[in-house]
């Protein structure tokens, strides 16, 4: 699950926690990846495929300039050419992609004042103001809710009641009885859960 520093750091931290339960759906949110120093999309995809990735169809059409794998535990990600401008300099972690209305990406650019670097019918997108990693929301039609968020935010605070308050006055809400272990478990505007922890 990627850990957002809003200030501190301009990429994201990956965590992955050890779960029992097998993924039934399709994530809500992917990486898309960028070849770095010189790698080429086929060099990645050879990368991956090498380490225990695989081809899916998710219904990605010929024409698209994307390779979509999933990881050895079905968790889907895409290998963006080096050469797409919307993603250069973005590092290897070019963007979180997310399903998302227009609004969740105006709530996140507010709870994490990162400035919109898209904003175009009803897609947006966010980055630091010092670079790195983008994370944008495609916007309707928008995929079937799973039961479960296999991937969420989470946010680190130094005064965790002052930034609930903050976030519950730019839309989200507080969740009882969640499996956030060492926070406040929160939904933003869509309903997407995420967890707030001091650190």
């Amino acid at each position: 699950m990627p850990t957002l520093a809003p200030v501190q750091e301009p990429w994201l931290e990956l965590r992955f926690p050890q779960v029992t339960a097998e993924k039934t759906a399709r994530n809500l949110m992917h990486l898309e990846v960028v070849g770095q120093r010189g790698e080429t999309q086929d060099d990645v995809v050879a990368r991956a495929l090498a380490l225990g990735a695989s081809h899916i169809d998710v219904g990605q059409l010929p024409e698209e300039d994307h390779v979509v794998l999933a990881d050895p535990e079905g968790n889907e990600f895409c290998v963006i050419e080096s050469t797409t401008r919307w993603l250069a300099g973005c590092g290897f972690e070019g963007s979180l992609a997310c399903d998302g209305t227009y609004e969740v990406g105006r709530f996140w650019s507010a709870a994490l004042e990162w400035p919109l670097v898209h904003d175009e019918g009803e897609e947006t997108g966010i980055q630091t103001p010092e670079g790195g990693t983008k994370i944008a929301w495609g916007g309707p039609p928008l995929m079937e809710r799973p039961r479960k968020d296999w991937l969420h935010f989470d946010l680190a605070t130094d005064d965790v009641d002052a930034e609930v308050s903050r976030l519950i006055g730019l839309g989200a809400m507080t969740v009882s009885g969640s499996a956030c272990r060492h926070g406040v478990a929160m939904l933003d505007v869509d309903g997407n859960a995420f967890c707030l922890f001091s650190g």
